[in-house]
């Protein structure tokens, strides 16, 4: 961090984070103008404000927000906090097993568990050997070979970290890139394609990216359980449609000179041995449980849980190899879920329904909106930040339109109810990736020294609008989500 962007962080944002923070904690409940507010969801209000302007400046790393967030909660609305703050006449107060339960939440067990098989597949070479087998299909024809980098990283996505997925197939990229003319415009495209199809594809299965996590985890706890199988099956074709559009307008925009490109992959060569068998066997028994909860019964959170028992009683997965798991992304998503925690068990979730007229308003215009608002603060800040943000408050948000009484609960209804709402902005985080710092694959792409931050905007804005439309349809009209 540069010594001016340091100060501005910390000498100027920081004190007006603080100084907002102070004031609502500090003010009388009645200057939020809600007669049945108590001073325990007034500090709800101001920790959520707090972390909402921590991950919108990041200030300091948005995994350390959420712990302050929890650590903040757990003294200051929880039942074991400061015994002068936590006062049974302060209001209803927070079980603090709920709030540090954030932390082993079963949504994410889940990512941790994608998180192993992720590392697993790494280590054992089974990502490079997937991908050398997946795109020699498509041949040395530029063109296709545009559509098997597409495709072969979106469908690593959905299994792995993007920002892993995009560095590994970068290099595999580097050297096609570097032995194309200066001159080929196709070099943009495939340096493209690695944010465009690692954005796209981590919107496939619920451990694809972590605003899928946050959006399936608010659901289960509000009552609204999707299971693996379900949220794949609709997103899935929605990433196959998504991918072919943005191969036809990546050709369109960066047309190729080249009539051949000669794609190399190494693999490792080394003697399988029973380490091996087990890996590959537990990652596919793992995926095939996953898409068929359905008829097994296992919930998807347990099933996360079988390879990391299966390899680390086998010894695939060592001690060494848990420092490889991305903890700070699993913090994060625990924070937005303690949030979620802090605005329902205080009961301030119930104080908003009845004082804001959730229940009155627009659905669609309400949808397209927070729709909207995820995809605009996406492109600024974490994807997982904007959805841990956001999520908590459009499940306040749908609880009021739900209610069989409200005004707007047969338009709610029509267009999927909660159903719709949630994993629609899920999909709108993902679908945010305008500027190199909109997202970690966006940024490897822009390191490469070949796309133009105004390229990538084209691009991400044109990917953006048509995504954003044929996920709403799909979503509220084509094939919404059922109680699973």
């Amino acid at each position: 961090m540069s010594a001016s962007k340091f100060s501005v962080k910390y000498c100027v944002l920081l004190p007006i984070v603080l100084i907002v923070t102070i004031f609502l904690w500090a003010v009388p409940t009645s200057f939020f103008g809600i007669e049945a507010m108590t001073p325990i969801q007034q500090r709800m209000i101001a920790i959520f404000v707090f972390a909402a302007l921590m991950w919108m400046f990041e200030i300091i790393p948005n995994w350390t927000t959420s712990l302050i967030v929890i650590v903040v909660m757990l003294l200051s609305v929880s039942t074991k906090g400061l015994s002068f703050l936590c006062k049974p006449e302060c209001g209803t107060l927070v079980d603090y097993k709920s709030i540090m339960a954030a932390f082993a939440d079963p949504v994410v067990m889940l990512f941790l568990g994608g998180f192993v098989l992720a590392i697993v597949a790494s280590k054992y070479g089974m990502d490079a050997a997937m991908a050398k087998a997946l795109l020699g299909i498509f041949g040395k024809n530029p063109k296709m070979v545009l559509l098997g980098f597409l495709v072969v990283i979106a469908v690593f996505s959905m299994f792995m970290s993007n920002t892993a997925t995009a560095a590994m197939m970068l290099a595999f990229l580097a050297p096609v890139l570097k032995s194309l003319p200066d001159d080929e415009p196709g070099k943009i495209g495939l340096a493209l394609a690695i944010p465009v199809s690692a954005n796209l594809g981590g919107i496939g299965t619920p451990i694809g990216t972590p605003p899928n996590a946050i959006a399936v985890g608010a659901l289960e706890n509000a009552g609204y359980a999707v299971g693996f199988g379900p949220w794949m099956a609709r997103m899935i074709p929605f990433v196959l449609v998504m991918i072919f559009l943005a191969w036809i307008l990546l050709q369109v925009l960066f047309p190729f000179k080249s009539k051949t490109i000669d794609l190399k992959i190494n693999v490792k060569e080394h003697k399988n041995t029973w380490k091996d068998y087990v890996a590959w066997i537990t990652f596919f028994v793992t995926i095939l449980l996953w898409v068929s909860e359905s008829l097994t019964g296992i919930n998807s959170n347990i099933v996360a849980l079988i390879p990391l028992a299966v390899y680390t009683c086998t010894g695939v997965f060592t001690k060494d190899d848990i420092k490889e798991i991305n903890w700070s992304v699993l913090w994060l998503v625990a924070g937005g879920f303690a949030l979620g925690t802090g605005l329902n068990k205080t009961g301030l979730a119930a104080v908003l329904i009845n004082a804001i007229p959730f229940s009155a308003m627009n659905v669609v215009l309400v949808l397209i909106i927070a729709g909207l608002v995820c995809y605009f603060l996406s492109n600024f800040i974490s994807n997982s930040a904007t959805a841990a943000l956001l999520v908590p408050i459009l499940v306040v948000v749908g609880t009021a339109m739900a209610d069989p009484s409200a005004a707007n609960n047969a338009q709610f209804v029509a267009i999927g109810g909660m159903y719709a709402m949630i994993p629609f902005i899920a999909m709108c985080a993902s679908l945010a990736m305008l500027f190199p710092i909109s997202t970690p694959p966006n940024a490897i792409a822009a390191s490469t020294g070949l796309v133009k931050t105004s390229q990538m905007a084209k691009i991400g804005i044109i990917i953006g609008v048509i995504g954003f439309v044929l996920g709403y349809f799909l979503l509220t009209k084509i094939f919404p989500f059922t109680a699973a």
